[in-house]
């Protein structure tokens, strides 16, 4: 089964109206959208393995017309450097992508760590409750896994916040789902996930309430 893209791939169509939008990514997805007001023709957008980053970039392409750099951490400083003053001689915006902010990457040359601390930067977080519980709804949706309305809620409550770990067990759902030939539900998953040691499933039924610690007083 092939690997689902968070929180979502487009299937190769770049439309904001596809993208599952929470606390975790607005100002990310505002900044994007926003490119002619950036201060210099550059910007870095980093976040969290399966966020979406790389889903942002064909946005921010048919929006800009510009170009992105994926895994720009990962990219030589003498190659980061040269497309740098292209773009900023050129006035063609450009997007760096990379997983990890930009002071920590390697960069040994100086002239670029100076642009890269000058550069606006917007960061993707790890998913909130409300993003975690939309992305598995819409994950078993769209893989036309059918299922029961009570276990969206269910596993977004025992689920580690992440968007790697909603994508590993979305395909593990869609796999049980097809193995299964029948609709997933509550009692599927505690007897299917929770028996599993690699299973992303976090707690059991002894989770506190959401908004609540471990004590059961609520969370401000």
């Amino acid at each position: 089964m092939s690997q689902i893209g968070l929180p979502f791939d487009w299937e190769g169509q770049a439309q904001a109206d596809n993208f599952l939008i929470g606390e975790a990514n607005h100002l990310a997805l505002r900044h994007v959208e926003q490119w002619r007001d950036w201060p210099i023709p550059i910007s870095i957008l980093s976040g969290p393995a399966r966020s979406g980053k790389s889903t942002l970039g064909r946005h921010f392409i048919a929006l800009s017309d510009g170009e992105v750099i994926d895994d720009a951490e990962r990219q030589g400083d003498e190659y980061l450097f040269h497309q740098w003053n292209i773009a900023r001689d050129s006035g063609r915006p450009l997007l760096l992508i990379a997983q990890n902010a930009p002071t920590q990457w390697n960069v040994t040359l100086p002239d670029l760590r100076s642009r890269l601390a000058a550069a606006p930067h917007i960061r993707i977080a790890e998913p909130d409750d409300m993003l975690v519980r939309q992305l598995i709804e819409t994950g078993l949706a769209r893989a036309g896994s059918a299922f029961s309305p009570d276990v969206p809620e269910w596993l977004a409550r025992r689920i580690e916040r992440s968007y790697a770990a909603v994508a590993d067990l979305l395909v593990r759902l869609n796999s049980l789902s097809l193995a299964a030939s029948r609709k997933i539900s509550v009692p599927m998953l505690k007897e299917a996930l929770q028996i599993s040691g690699t299973s992303p499933i976090i707690a059991t039924d002894s989770l506190p309430e959401q908004g609540q610690g471990s004590n059961g007083e609520e969370e401000r």
